[in-house]
């Protein structure tokens, strides 16, 4: 399809709500004369989202018969990453002088969507002296469609509470239209619905005062509905199990699509469970009286940093003790972290290209048609960024705090700003290192460990979750995932088995599930051409007990081999060899003492994960990224013009019946080689989720972490020149021992 392949209409707006939780100012970015952003990598700022609106509507209305849009998605394209090196004098080995730049011209990539057909359309956009103008206009094939937006989402509850069919089923259970409230999702896999139809099914709940805890009144059917018409366009009512667990009726799979004949057919409705299950401590008094007090018992804990923070900021470019790294807002992949450098004794020495969270699905184990339905891709169907929190000082951070913020399109193309959607804060993290000389003339020294905290928090209809990048003193750097939020719940009857959840309130089924998450590492160590070491940790092979070469039975050694081919770019994790992955440069010269190449080794312990779902199901096809048992994923990286390589599921998720052809388990079948290439990583993690009573009525945080740490990389333990500071506002807690002992207790 060509620019000029329409005719000259005037376009309409689908106008959008306004979206509770959103600031709308910012402070501006330092930008160039141009005004636009002064770091390539800076995210498009609201003026850039506006003016690149503008430009599309405009040339919709001269060159189209589209007669009504609403913007999805409007995101930078990654300029390449050598020029980006070479604008930044970062070079592309260590020890070289970095290129000569060349012009970075900055490109956004557009969804939107044609409300009187639901045609989806792609626009990239190129910024040209100073104005934006198309570069390129296509229509996505039938059934693609671009991931969920804030409003349509929000517009889901409101279109499925007006729905006379919807208020007639709630009624028959004891629910007023008024108390119906549901969470679009999107439909995740079902066939019985035309490709080209953009959906969400919505998951019910009743709400019986302004803030109750609605998760715990789930009713017992899920409507469908078109996301362009407003239209509910099914009705689904999960079967239920006897006290025995045999369904208690027979279900087809798919059911009909006949509304009125489920309507009409004979079932037991449940009405949902009244019982209050509130978290917010005033509801709670409210229900429980004296028997609820909340703790007096907590004296303040403060975070004090009288001489202010030890890092500094440039726009989005931070640096902190040694590192130096840009921090970006993405609408998908929430916090992105690039072109990460440490200053290893006045020697700049690249780290990683590019960190960020490129995918995930939260897959459900009850097989009760729709249940199978609920495998939500919160990232590629939803987008991180756009369910980013406005972060509140002194609540979700604490001390010495520094915001930046994010910006995504709206349905009719101007900006919704969070203020302060990424959170940079340092924090204490315990020892550094320690060493106690026992002899009686002997020293002790202990450092303490300070890290640098980079994070955001998102709320997906009743979950949270917490994403932190952090970086230490002695070059490491931990990915850390924080779980909270409510649990996923389907109403049970009163006598029903859970085989498949666990009933964390009467009548109340939260569902078995997993949190799966692909974290894309796109390495630069010592340089762009690099390759993977895979170790394993085994007991010296073909030496037994009482061998000459292990007479005690005691030797175990490393193993490794380097991953040379494309065809070995899917590797499973080995949980009894320690099986671990690094990242090294074969070109860099040998760490002096232990011989080998410079690299970061990849930790996983705890966190690698496999998918549970069978092969060929409905998850398994659409999430190849956490199929096969693997947990890494290596492919050699091959930028393309609109970013899609970034994403190991796809660009386009919501709806998708397959992988698509551009998604990481094709990629690895690319011949060619991936030894010292220009690689990238897609590392899979994750928890399987059996909910307990304590996780009820909300969460108490879980915890998941991978971490990047040199291994030969550094000479030895850079953290060596951190100093040892004994904290003059340190107190005995109960004055039992000499506060200005540099001896004993207070030592």
């Amino acid at each position: 399809m060509t620019l000029n392949d329409f005719s000259t209409v005037t376009v309409q707006d689908d106008t959008a709500a306004n979206v509770p939780g959103t600031a709308t100012t910012v402070k501006e970015l330092p930008t160039e004369k141009s005004g636009r952003p002064a770091h390539p990598l800076d995210p498009l700022t609201p003026d850039e989202i506006a003016a690149i609106s503008l430009s599309i509507r405009k040339h919709i209305a001269e060159k189209t018969p589209i007669n009504a849009i609403k913007f999805i998605t409007c995101a930078l394209v990654p300029p390449p990453k050598r020029d980006v090196l070479a604008a930044l004098g970062i070079p592309l080995k260590t020890g070289e002088s970095p290129a000569k730049p060349n012009e970075i011209v900055r490109k956004a990539d557009v969804d939107f969507i044609d409300v009187v057909t639901g045609d989806a359309y792609n626009v990239i956009v190129t910024l040209k002296g100073g104005d934006w103008t198309l570069s390129t206009l296509e229509k996505l094939p039938e059934g693609t469609q671009p991931q969920i937006s804030v409003e349509e989402l929000i517009k889901a509850e409101v279109a499925v509470r007006n729905d006379a069919r919807v208020q007639a089923l709630a009624k028959e259970v004891g629910i007023l239209p008024e108390q119906i409230f549901c969470d679009g999702w999107s439909i995740g896999y079902d066939e019985r619905f035309p490709k080209g139809t953009r959906m969400q099914q919505a998951l019910l709940f009743a709400r019986f005062s302004q803030h109750d805890n609605l998760y715990a009144h789930p009713l017992d059917f899920i409507p469908v509905l078109d996301s362009n018409s407003w239209k509910v366009i099914s009705i689904d009512f999960p079967p239920h199990r006897d006290s025995t667990g045999k369904l208690s009726a027979p279900t087809t799979f798919p059911p009909s699509l006949d509304i009125d004949s489920l309507e009409a057919s004979q079932r037991e409705r449940i009405p949902p469970p009244r019982q209050p299950c509130d978290f917010l401590p005033d509801l709670i008094a409210q229900t429980e009286g004296d028997n609820y007090k909340v703790r007096d018992d907590l004296k303040p804990l403060h975070i004090l940093q009288p001489e202010g923070v030890s890092f500094s900021m440039n726009g989005h470019e931070l640096s902190w003790q040694k590192w130096k790294m840009h921090i970006a807002f993405s609408h998908r992949e929430g916090i992105v972290i690039s072109t990460v450098t440490y200053n290893d004794g006045g020697e700049l020495r690249p780290l990683f290209y590019r960190l960020s969270l490129a995918e995930m699905v939260v897959p459900y184990a009850a097989p009760e048609f729709p249940h199978p339905r609920k495998f939500a891709f919160d990232s590629g169907e939803y987008g991180m960024g756009t369910m980013a929190n406005d972060l509140s000082l002194g609540c979700d951070c604490v001390g010495k705090i520094h915001y930046l913020p994010g910006a995504f399109i709206g349905h009719d193309g101007s900006a919704f700003i969070i203020k302060n959607a990424i959170c940079i804060h340092e924090e204490d993290a315990g020892i550094l290192w320690k060493h106690t000389d026992y002899r009686p003339d002997g020293r002790s020294h202990a450092v303490r460990s300070r890290r640098l905290v980079v994070s955001m928090c998102c709320t997906l209809a009743n979950y949270e979750y917490i994403w932190n990048f952090m970086f230490y003193q002695d070059g490491t750097i931990e990915f850390e995932i924080r779980l909270t939020g409510i649990l996923q719940v389907y109403v049970s009857h009163p006598s029903e088995p859970s085989p498949f959840g666990t009933l964390v309130a009467p009548q109340v089924n939260a569902h078995y599930h997993q949190h799966l998450f692909s974290l894309r590492v796109d390495p630069m160590v010592d340089g762009l051409y690099n390759s993977v070491v895979e170790s394993d940790v085994v007991p010296l092979p073909n030496a037994p007990l009482g061998s000459a070469e292990n007479f005690a039975g005691n030797a175990f050694v490393v193993q490794e081999k380097v991953l040379k081919e494309a065809s070995e770019g899917a590797r499973e994790y080995d949980f009894e060899r320690d099986r671990r992955w690094r990242v090294v440069n074969p070109n860099a010269k040998p760490h002096y003492s232990s011989g080998a190449a410079p690299g970061y080794v990849i930790g996983m312990k705890g966190a690698a994960a496999r998918l549970l779902a069978r092969e060929g199901g409905w998850v398994a096809r659409r999430a190849s990224f956490a199929t096969n048992d693997t947990s890494l994923w290596v492919i050699k990286d091959k930028e393309s013009a609109d970013g899609s390589r970034l994403w190991p599921a796809g660009k386009y998720v919501p709806q998708t019946r397959d992988h698509p052809e551009e998604s990481v388990c094709n990629w690895v079948k690319e011949p060619g080689s991936i030894d010292n290439e220009d690689i990238v990583l897609f590392l899979t993690l994750g928890t399987i989720h059996i909910p307990r009573p304590e996780d009820w009525p909300v969460m108490p945080v879980e915890h998941l972490r991978v971490t990047l740490k040199p291994q030969s990389f550094f000479k030895m333990n850079p953290a060596l020149d951190v100093p040892a500071v004994k904290d003059s506002k340190s107190r005995s807690a109960f004055g039992d021992c000499d506060d200005d002992s540099a001896k004993g207790c207070c030592e």
